[in-house]
Order: structure tokens, then C-alpha cells, then sequence
């Protein structure tokens, strides 16, 4: 099975921490050359000084706020002066959790901008490249909400559900350029974000740390969350020329959690 990214750059959003960086640190070791983008220029620099170089990767750091828009897009720009980017990896963290009664118009417009069109923009920056060298790979770390939606995610799920659909749309029209786009569906996992989404819900019902744990738990039936680098693993493997046959797809890594086929 050839799982070998040598020779292939890779742009990975959200990538000093988490999910984002366990990602970067797979690809890596597959031999990919990884452009870290996120806000944080020093978290950025310590995260790219840590990836494997073993085969002659090259790294490199692009700082970007993903609350602009128009950063991002600059900031992509900037990276393809020098680069051609193989494989793209959309990531950014979730809106904040909370009932869909009480959402407010500007909560959807945030996180759709945060999550679609940052996806999107960033996508058709680099599809030309993809395009002329033969090889493209779009992954899109999302949630399993796309498959079925989570309690007190209101905003969360309704962008997820966007972004799946747009993933799909445009999987069917790049796929005959050997371009593929899927969706990677993270269950409870072992992040920052794990870890407020817990706070958040054991203050406003009262209950310890424990028990809101304890509650998750009881849903997964591996009993247990899930580790960033086994997300990354998927990420990874979607990347890789072995799946280039996979496209359009949203897959669930999540201990069984989904209750959906």
C-alpha cells in the first residue's frame, strides 16, 4: 500500500494544536512538506521546529486569522508565490456550544464565514495547482454531527451540515482531475475543546467534571475519547495515494459513537 507523501506539500489549517497538529505530524512522517498556518507565529514556529525531517522535508510556518476572511485569503496568496499545494487540510475550531433557540443571526454568519467560506476560498486558491500537477487531496476535519446532530450544538451543527454539503458539490466536480475531497468526522476527542465543551456543560447543569464525563462516556461504546492522532491516522491515510479512490465521503472516527450506518 503506498501511504508515501514525498515529494508533496501540504497546507494543514489549525495546526499548533490538537487535531490540526497531530495531523502535521502524520503527514510529516509520511514525508510531506507541511506549511503550518494558524494565528500564533511563536506557537507556529514551535509546532514546525517539532515535525519530522527525516527524508528532507521542508516546513514552513504562514500566520492567518481565521476570523477574517479576508486574511485567510491573503494568506494563501502568500503561500502560493512559492508553493504548490497537493493537499489541503481545512480545520479550525468549532462555534461555541449552545441551544439553536437562542442562536442569533450573527452566531450563523460567524461560524459559516469561520468554517464554508474559509473552506472555500481556500480550496479554490490551491485547486489550479492540484489541477496542473495531476494530484490533489481536500480534508476537511468536521464533526460527527454531520451525521447525526449534537444536543446544545445548535450553530455547530447547522455549519457542519453546510460544509458536508459543499464537500460533496465539490468532490463531484474536481474528481475527474485526481483531486479527491472528504470529510473527516472527529467523535469525542481529547482536545481543548473536548475539555470546554465539558466545563460549559457541567456549569450550566451543575454536575461535576466527573459526571459530565462519566455521561459522554456511557454514549461511546469503546469508553473511551478518542486520541488526536487517531483522527490524524484517517487524515493521513485520505492524503496518501492509497485512497485515491475515496472521494465524497464523511467518515466517522469516533468509537461507535454515531448512531447512523
Amino acid at each position: 500500500m503506498n501511504l508515501s507523501l514525498e515529494g508533496k506539500t501540504t497546507l494543514v489549517c489549525g495546526s499548533t494544536q490538537g487535531i490540526g497538529f497531530a495531523i502535521a505530524q502524520e503527514l510529516a512522517l509520511l514525508g510531506a512538506d507541511c506549511i503550518l498556518m494558524a494565528r500564533n507565529a511563536e506557537s507556529l514556529q514551535q509546532a514546525k521546529d517539532s515535525l519530522d525531517q527525516s527524508k528532507g522535508q521542508v516546513h514552513q510556518i504562514q500566520v492567518a486569522d481565521f476570523s477574517s476572511n479576508e486574511h485567510v485569503l491573503q494568506a494563501v496568496q502568500e503561500v502560493l508565490k512559492n508553493n504548490t499545494i497537493h493537499i489541503l487540510v481545512n480545520n479550525t475550531g468549532g462555534p461555541p456550544s449552545g441551544p439553536i433557540t437562542q442562536a442569533k443571526p450573527d452566531d450563523f454568519m460567524r461560524a459559516l464565514q469561520l468554517h464554508l467560506i474559509n473552506n472555500h476560498q481556500l480550496a479554490v486558491a490551491v485547486l489550479p495547482g492540484m489541477k496542473e500537477s495531476g494530484y490533489g487531496r481536500i480534508i476537511n476535519v468536521v464533526s460527527t454531527s454531520v451525521k447525526v446532530p449534537l444536543p446544545n450544538l445548535g450553530v455547530s451543527n447547522t455549519t457542519r451540515a453546510a460544509v458536508a454539503g459543499w464537500a460533496k458539490t465539490l468532490a463531484n466536480e474536481v474528481a475527474s482531475s485526481n483531486i479527491t475531497v472528504n470529510n473527516v468526522l472527529p467523535g469525542a476527542t481529547s482536545t481543548v475543546r473536548l475539555s470546554s465543551i465539558i466545563e460549559n456543560k457541567a456549569s450550566k447543569t451543575g454536575h461535576s467534571l466527573h459526571d459530565v464525563e462519566d455521561e459522554m462516556l456511557h454514549e461511546i461504546p469503546m469508553k473511551r475519547f478518542g486520541k488526536p492522532e487517531e483522527i490524524a491516522a484517517m487524515a493521513a491515510f485520505l492524503a496518501s495515494p492509497a485512497a485515491g479512490y475515496i472521494t465524497g465521503q464523511s467518515i466517522c472516527v469516533d468509537g461507535g459513537r454515531t448512531g447512523s450506518i
